[in-house]
């Protein structure tokens, strides 16, 4: 009986390996995957190889229901997983579905995210495998098949080889993000350290900061993921009727246990990356405080060179200011001096100091109680200077406040 296809959605690579033969490729459906009565059991296209690797696009199928449930019924995938919060988790394990990711850095500074999501089910009764890989991108579509390339059949007895070998893709990934983290550090501590004005690029640094600090989540994260796959690995063969472990389940246990700890010390390399790049940080803000203080000192010593020339000048006019004050009373026409009456002063020299002694004492006292004549005044005029120190004596929040930073 034919099955009807759904057009909306791409086929699905296929790729079938048999003990003995090299990977072959095929086109699928992801109605092809289901068995014609619509049980449990396996579609025809499942009958004839040992594993069988299916890359198939997410992105399409979460939004089309038919794929979606075809695929769910498959690999027991939960409806909750295509849900976005899945899907923008940074990493988990689930039993038979797990996902990590790794962000890589390129020499240009941009990056990408390489995202390894993949589900399995493991036939107990024939020892097949089947991996399903969702939107792989290079260079994980090359890794995760290479690595599952002529597995050792011994091997395939255990449902949890696939992970044994998948973490290797994602070992080689991890390394090679933490490596070009550390080499743009390196870069930055033999830079030549500026004579003049140091101009550290501050935006560039904070950038690889913000890689580094994502490269370290993506490192602990997958040291937990590969966690709960080892626990789940323990309750898996803790069910198992054999009470001796096999070669090849102590294998798959050792390489779990090898890529955690690989990974784990990546880990460590990766925080020392972030430590390395805040001294080099810490460095450039103080080289440039550093350059601003011995500027400052330089201004300092100009203005104690002002500050003396002013000094000169006020104690010049500290001089000449008597003799002027005696100069200009004398220079009134209150004083009269001539060759045949001799000097002579008028009787109404008593108006100036009625109107001279009362504008002194006026303007002494303005000029003393300004700040409490006119304080609406004074404040507009420091709201001008500085509008958020204005808020803040008014009891508002500034503007750093009010964006919740």
């Amino acid at each position: 009986m034919s099955v009807s296809r759904c057009n909306s959605c791409p086929s699905l690579d296929v790729l079938q390996w048999h003990h003995g033969d090299e990977w072959r490729t095929t086109q699928a459906y992801p109605e092809d995957l289901l068995s014609p009565d619509q049980s449990e059991g396996l579609a025809p296209i499942f009958k004839d190889y040992r594993v069988y690797l299916i890359i198939a696009s997410a992105t399409n199928i979460r939004t089309c229901q038919r794929c979606r449930q075809a695929l769910s019924r498959t690999f027991h995938i939960t409806e909750a997983w295509w849900s976005l919060y899945y899907k923008r988790s940074n990493g988990f394990f689930g039993n038979t579905w797990s996902y990590f990711e790794v962000k890589q850095l390129r020499v240009d500074m941009t990056y990408e995210w390489n995202k390894l999501n993949i589900f399995t089910r493991w036939i107990p009764s024939t020892k097949q495998t089947i991996v399903l890989l969702f939107d792989p991108q290079s260079p994980i579509k090359q890794l995760v098949p290479d690595s599952l390339l002529n597995p050792d059949i011994t091997l395939l007895d255990n449902p949890y080889w696939v992970y044994s070998k998948a973490l290797e893709s994602i070992a080689q990934l991890e390394e090679t993000a933490v490596w070009a983290i550390r080499d743009r550090v390196r870069a930055i501590e033999t830079e030549d350290k500026p004579e003049e004005v140091p101009k550290p690029d501050y935006r560039r640094l904070h950038d690889i900061g913000r890689h580094a600090v994502h490269v370290t989540e993506t490192l602990s994260v997958a040291v937990q993921t590969i966690e709960s796959i080892q626990k789940h690995y323990m309750m898996f063969m803790a069910l198992r009727t054999s009470d001796r472990d096999s070669v090849a389940d102590q294998d798959i246990r050792a390489r779990l246990e090898f890529f955690r700890g690989y990974i784990a010390n990546l880990r460590h390399r990766s925080i020392s990356n972030e430590k390395r790049l805040q001294n080099e940080i810490q460095l450039a803000f103080n080289t440039v405080a550093q350059h601003n203080a011995g500027t400052s000192v330089e201004i300092g010593r100009a203005a104690q060179i002002d500050s003396s020339a002013m000094k000169t000048i006020a104690f010049v006019t500290l001089i000449f200011l008597p003799p002027t004050f005696i100069s200009s009373i004398f220079g009134m026409s209150f004083f009269q001096c001539g060759e045949d009456n001799g000097w002579g002063m008028s009787n109404k020299f008593w108006v100036y100091w009625v109107f001279a002694i009362p504008t002194t004492i006026a303007t002494v006292m303005v000029w003393q109680y300004w700040h409490n004549i006119f304080p609406a005044l004074l404040s507009v005029l420091q709201a001008k200077r500085n509008p958020l120190d204005s808020l803040k004596d008014a009891g508002q929040p500034g503007a750093y406040e009010m964006q919740g930073v």
